[in-house]
C-alpha cells in the first residue's frame, strides 16, 4: 500500500514538472497572449496582434491602436480573417452602406438555362421577393443598398424536397456584389436532410451573410447577428392575413380543453423521443394529446404496437376544433426545433407551451415571448399538466391577449415577416434609435413606431394613455386651398379663417394654397390678432403673400415635392410640415362651414381619444354581393366607417406615417386620381389602431362638401372613390376600415342632461 502511494506521488511530481518546463516555454513565449492566438501566429509564419479586430480597420488603423497597446516590437503583416462561425455586426456587416437609407436590393433572376427554363424558386420564396420589391425598402440600384437579398431560392435547403435548389455555391460566386456574403441577407426554413437534419447543412457557404432562419438553435445562431424567424406554411398569405381569432364576445378564461396537440407522431429518430410520450398525458377529457403513424411513405413498415390505437384516438378529432377549443397547446419539436403549430397556436389564442429545448423563439431579440407562452422541458414531460393547472386566470387572459397582438402585428403575413426583421437589422445601425421593449411588446408595435418621428415614446398617439400622458394642449388648423375663390368678407375661406380664431384652443393656422389662382394680397386676409397665420404655396402660384403673426409665406412642396405632371398632389396636404407643432391637427377643406363651438368640442373629444379620427363629415363602406367589391356611400345610414378629413381632428404623427410609411402604390394611387387622400387616411389611422374614427354631432342642416355644390360632386365622384377603396383594400391585403355607430354629442358629453349647464350652445342652432 505504501509502495503504490510512493508510485503515485512521484507520477504527479514528474506531471507538475513536465507542465512548468513546458508550460513556462510557452508563457516566456508572449505572457499576453491566448494559445491560440499564438498557434495562428506560427502557422501563418508571423504575429498576429490585432487578430480579434474588426475586418474595416485598415493596415495603419490596427498598427496604431497595437502601438498605443504598449508592443512597439511587433509589427502586423496581414489581418486574421474572421470565420463566419464569429461573425458579429462589428466584423462581418459594412455599416457605412446603411448610413443614408436602410435599402434592400434584390438579385434580378438568374437567366434561362439551355432548355429555356428559369430556375426554380418556390410560392413563398417569390412571396418574399415581392415583399421586398413592392415595399420602401427596396431599390434598384446596388450602390445604394445597405442589404442584398439572393434571387436564388434558400428557403429548403433539405436535399430530398422538390423545392431543392441546385448548384448554390457556383451561382453565389457569379453574383457580383457576394463579396463573402457581407451585408447579405440569406432567409431559410429548413436545412439538413434525413437522418440527422443537421442545423448548419444548408449546401453551401453562408460567409458572412446574415442568416434568417427557421428552427435555430442557442448553439448555432450568432447572437446579435442572425435572427429567427418561424417556420410557416406554403399557403401563408403575403399581405395582412387573418386576424387573431379571439373575439371581444369570446373570451373565457377557461376553454372546453385545457392542454390539446394533434400532429405527427415519429417512431424513431429525431424527434422521435417526446412525441412518442405524448399518450402518457392524454386522458380524453381536458388533456388531448394525439398522434398519429400515419405519414411518410413506409410508415407501415415502420410503425409500432401502438399505432393502430394512436390512430383511431387521432381521428376522433378535428384540429381546428381543438385549436379553438383550447387553453394551452402544445408545441413539441418535430425533426427540427420549430414547428408550424407555433404560429397556428398563436393566430387561434391558444396558448403555446412549448416542448423544444434550445429552440431560439422568432424574433427573440425583441419579443417578450413570456408574455405570450409558456416553457417546458422535454425531459420533464410529465410535469407539463401540473404546469398548466398551476397558472391563474389573470395570466391566462394576459397571455392570450398578448398571442393576438404578436400574431397581428408580427407573424401574421410574410410582409410581416421580412419587414420585422429588416427592423431588427435597422435597430443595430450605430445611428438609427432603438425601440423600448414596450413599443415592440404592445399594440400596435414596432413596425407601426418609426423612432425617427420624436425622441421619446410619448409623442406618440397610441401610447399617451398607457404611459399616463396627454396630448400637448391646443391644435394646428390647416386649410387645404384647391378652389381658390376670390377672397373677401363673404367667402367660405374668409369665414373659416375668422371662426378658428375665435377658438380658444387654436396655436396657429396653416394655409395650403393649391389652387391655380394667385394667393390673395395680405390685406385681403381677415385679421388673426394673436393667432399665427402660416401660408404655403403647393406650387398653385407664383405669388407669395400672407398676413398675421409670425407669418411665414414661401413657395415650394413642402418637405417633401409631390406633384403630378406639374400640379400638386392633393397627399401633399399630409406632409409633416415644420409649422406644425401641436399634438392634434385640425383639417379643413376651404368650404367647411363650421363654428367655433363645433371646433371647441371636436377638440375636446379628441383630447379623450387622441389616437383616432374625431370630426363631422362621415361615410361608410360595405360589400356589395352583385360586385364581388366594396362599396361606399354617403348616404345617411345607423353606421359609418370613415370621417372625412375635410373637418377632422387627428395626431401630427399621422402625416408622418402617411408621407414615411404608407406604400408608394398607395400614395401613387391618389396622386393619379387627384382623390380620395381623405379615405387613405382613414384606412391609415384604422390600420395603426384597429378602431375607428369617431363623429361627433354638428349643427341641424350641416352640409358637407359632398352634398353641396362643389367639384368634388361629380358623376364620377363616388365611382372614383369606390375603385380607390378596392385598390386600397388590396394593397393593404384587407379592409382595415371597422363600423362604429358612436356619435358623440354635446348635451351628453361629460355634462349632466340640462340645456341651462351646456357649454355648446351654438351648436344647436340651425346652419345653412
Amino acid at each position: 500500500m505504501q509502495a503504490k502511494k510512493r508510485y503515485i506521488l512521484v507520477f504527479v511530481s514528474c506531471a507538475f514538472l513536465a507542465y512548468a518546463y513546458f508550460g513556462g516555454y510557452r508563457l516566456k513565449v508572449s505572457p499576453l497572449r491566448p494559445r491560440r492566438a499564438q498557434h495562428e501566429s506560427a502557422k501563418d509564419g508571423g504575429v498576429q496582434p490585432y487578430a480579434q479586430l474588426p475586418g474595416f480597420l485598415g493596415r495603419q488603423e490596427a498598427l496604431e491602436m497595437h502601438l498605443t497597446q504598449g508592443n512597439r516590437s511587433e509589427i502586423p503583416e496581414k489581418p486574421k480573417t474572421i470565420k463566419s462561425s464569429e461573425c458579429r455586426m462589428e466584423t462581418c456587416f459594412d455599416f457605412t452602406r446603411c448610413y443614408d437609407r436602410f435599402l434592400v436590393y434584390v438579385y434580378p433572376p438568374e437567366p434561362l438555362n439551355s432548355l429555356g427554363a428559369a430556375p426554380p424558386s418556390s410560392a413563398n420564396y417569390q412571396k418574399i421577393l415581392t415583399a421586398i420589391q413592392e415595399s420602401r425598402y427596396h431599390t434598384n440600384d446596388p450602390s445604394a443598398a445597405c442589404l442584398f437579398v439572393l434571387g436564388i431560392d434558400t428557403l429548403d435547403r433539405d436535399s430530398l424536397s422538390e423545392d431543392y435548389v441546385r448548384n448554390v455555391p457556383s451561382r453565389l460566386a457569379r453574383l457580383p456584389h457576394w463579396n463573402n456574403g457581407r451585408n447579405h441577407i440569406i432567409f431559410n426554413l429548413y436545412s439538413g436532410t434525413w437522418p440527422d437534419y443537421a442545423e448548419n447543412s444548408l449546401g453551401f457557404d453562408a460567409g458572412e451573410a446574415i442568416l434568417a432562419k427557421a428552427s435555430m438553435s442557442v448553439l448555432q445562431v450568432r447572437h446579435g447577428f442572425d435572427v429567427s424567424i418561424p417556420l410557416f406554411h406554403k399557403q401563408f398569405p403575403l399581405r395582412a392575413g387573418a386576424t387573431g381569432s379571439v373575439q371581444s364576445n369570446n373570451f373565457p378564461a377557461n376553454k372546453k380543453y385545457l392542454l390539446a396537440f394533434k400532429g405527427k407522431r415519429y417512431v424513431h429518430g429525431i424527434g422521435s423521443e417526446t412525441r412518442n410520450s405524448l399518450f402518457h398525458l392524454h386522458n380524453g377529457r381536458d388533456m388531448v394529446l394525439v398522434t398519429t403513424c400515419r405519414h411518410g411513405k413506409s410508415w407501415r413498415e415502420l410503425q409500432d404496437n401502438r399505432c393502430d390505437e394512436d390512430n383511431r384516438e387521432y381521428d376522433r378529432y378535428d384540429y381546428e376544433t381543438l385549436l379553438q377549443n383550447s387553453t394551452f397547446c402544445l408545441v413539441p419539436r418535430g425533426r427540427r426545433l420549430g414547428s408550424f403549430r407555433f404560429l397556428e397556436a398563436l393566430q387561434a389564442g391558444c396558448i403555446p407551451v412549448l416542448l423544444s429545448n434550445a429552440w431560439v423563439l422568432p424574433f427573440e431579440s425583441k419579443i417578450d415571448w413570456k408574455q405570450a407562452a409558456i416553457w417546458a422541458d422535454e425531459r420533464l414531460l410529465l410535469q407539463v399538466p401540473d404546469t398548466v393547472r398551476s397558472i391563474s386566470v389573470e395570466r391566462i387572459f394576459a397571455l392570450r391577449q398578448q398571442t393576438q397582438v404578436l400574431w397581428e402585428r408580427y407573424f401574421g403575413s410574410i410582409e410581416k415577416i421580412v419587414f420585422t426583421t429588416f427592423e431588427i437589422i435597422r435597430e443595430r445601425l450605430p445611428d438609427y434609435p432603438v425601440r423600448s421593449s414596450l413599443v415592440w411588446n404592445s399594440s400596435p408595435g414596432a413596425l407601426l413606431t418609426l423612432p425617427t418621428f420624436a425622441d421619446s415614446s410619448r409623442y406618440m398617439p397610441f401610447l399617451l394613455n398607457s404611459m399616463g400622458a396627454e396630448p400637448r394642449h391646443n391644435y394646428t388648423a390647416v386649410i387645404y386651398v384647391q378652389i381658390g375663390a376670390a377672397l373677401g368678407p363673404n367667402a367660405a375661406l374668409y369665414k373659416l379663417v375668422k371662426t378658428i380664431t375665435r377658438s380658444q384652443f387654436v396655436d396657429r393656422i396653416l394655409v395650403l394654397w393649391a389652387a391655380d389662382r394667385p394667393l390673395p394680397l395680405k390685406k385681403r386676409w381677415p385679421p388673426t390678432s394673436h393667432i399665427p397665420l402660416h401660408i404655403i404655396s403647393l406650387g398653385g402660384s407664383t405669388r407669395n403673400q400672407g398676413s398675421g403673426t409670425g407669418t411665414v409665406a414661401g413657395a415650394g412642396a413642402g418637405p417633401t415635392s409631390q406633384t403630378t405632371e406639374g400640379r400638386p398632389s392633393i397627399s401633399q396636404r399630409f406632409l409633416p410640415y415644420d409649422e406644425i407643432q401641436t399634438d392634434a391637427v385640425l383639417s379643413l377643406d376651404e368650404d367647411a362651414i363650421l363654428n367655433t363651438d363645433e371646433l371647441d368640442f371636436a377638440y375636446t373629444v379628441w383630447r379623450d381619444f387622441p389616437e383616432r379620427i374625431v370630426g363631422y363629415p362621415a361615410r361608410a363602406h360595405f360589400w356589395d354581393d352583385s360586385k364581388n367589391a366594396w362599396g361606399y356611400t354617403s348616404k345617411w345610414t345607423n353606421y359609418y366607417s370613415i370621417v372625412l378629413t375635410g373637418a377632422a381632428f387627428y395626431h401630427r404623427y399621422y402625416n408622418y406615417l402617411y408621407t414615411n410609411w404608407l406604400s408608394l402604390l398607395l400614395l401613387k394611387t391618389v396622386q393619379q386620381s387627384s382623390n380620395c387622400e381623405d379615405i387613405l387616411m382613414n384606412l391609415l389611422v384604422s390600420h395603426v389602431t384597429r378602431k375607428p374614427p369617431i363623429k361627433v354631432t354638428q349643427r341641424k342642416g350641416y352640409k358637407d362638401r359632398e352634398t353641396a355644390r362643389s367639384p368634388w360632386n361629380d358623376p364620377d365622384h363616388f365611382i372614383q372613390r369606390q375603385s380607390c377603396l378596392n385598390t386600397f383594400a388590396a394593397i393593404f391585403g384587407y379592409m382595415p376600415l371597422i363600423r362604429s355607430n358612436l356619435r358623440m354629442d354635446p348635451m351628453l358629453y361629460r355634462d349632466p342632461v340640462s340645456n341651462l349647464r351646456k357649454k355648446y350652445r351654438q351648436i344647436e342652432l340651425v346652419g345653412s
